[in-house]
């Protein structure tokens, strides 16, 4: 199962809201709500927040095999 759990831990290192990733970044609202339930996004969403948080994928989501 793929986690998002690097995501938060990585907004809250670089010290950015998820307030910011809509307002200033333009970052869909619906794709962090499918983030926070642990549903897909798009590889370019990937893209798209690496690019914003200046990071690698895996800085950004976790495959878990034991879930």
């Amino acid at each position: 199962m793929i986690t998002y759990e690097p995501f938060y831990q990585t907004l809250f290192k670089k010290n950015i809201t998820e307030y910011q990733l809509i307002y200033k970044e333009g970052l869909s609202a619906n794709t962090l709500h499918r983030m926070h339930k642990g549903l897909a996004i798009t590889t370019k969403t990937l893209d798209t927040l690496c690019f914003i948080l200046d990071c690698e994928v895996s800085d950004i989501l976790f495959y878990d095999k034991t879930k």
